[in-house]
């Protein structure tokens, strides 16, 4: 399989780390939707990252769409979440909120450096980081109280997406959220990116 983007984006990152701990192997084509644009086309019309190249052909776009197909090719050798209802409805809470503040800060991202000037609408702005800040909160919320070390045999995707998240917002946002005021995302995410899986695939 190839899967198609940058590690820069946290939704191909999050696939990427998924697909090694799910042990599926996968060729990283890190290219550009902004600089590559023409040759990323060719693997994908719609110049959609991340782009999964399946071993038939077929082409998977949009994260959570790959990350379930990949669960199904592990066939239960390994679960990235829990099965009772209970723990996998509190699991993918915890994903909805990562991906929430993905969203959130991509956002922000646009509106800083895409769009002009004259043209940007700061009570949109505002509400963005308003949904930004309530997500960091959420999120911090929820990973609160004990729980075992992360490790490269047990962590779950929501474990994977939360410290994804988390150091995005600060590569591409730095200084706008303080991490004192979230301490269980910072370790959280701390930890997760001293993982080996996690520095195969750093971000940048």
């Amino acid at each position: 399989m190839q899967l198609i983007g940058m590690l820069d984006s946290p939704y191909v990152r999050r696939v990427a780390i998924s697909l090694r701990l799910l042990a599926l192997p996968f060729e990283l084509r890190q290219l550009s939707v902004f600089r590559d644009f023409e040759r990323f086309r060719t693997f994908n019309p719609v110049v959609k990252a991340p782009t999964l190249i399946c071993l038939d052909g077929q082409r998977l776009m949009d994260s959570s769409l790959i990350l379930d197909y990949a669960q199904h090719l592990a066939c239960g050798s390994r679960q990235l979440l829990p099965h009772g209802h209970a723990a996998r409805a509190n699991a993918l809470s915890r994903v909805g909120l990562a991906l929430a503040l993905c969203e959130k800060a991509v956002q922000l991202v646009y509106e800083r450096d895409l769009r002009p000037e004259e043209k940007r609408h700061e009570p949109w702005r505002q509400r963005v980081e308003g949904q930004l800040r309530a997500a960091c909160g959420a999120l911090d919320k929820a990973w609160l109280g004990p729980r075992p070390p992360l490790s490269e045999s047990d962590i779950g995707q929501d474990a994977i997406d939360t410290a994804v998240a988390w150091s995005f917002l600060h590569h591409v946002l730095p200084g706008l959220i303080d991490r004192q005021n979230y301490p269980t995302l910072e370790a959280l995410a701390a930890e997760a990116e001293r993982l080996s899986v996690f520095r195969d695939y750093p971000m940048v």
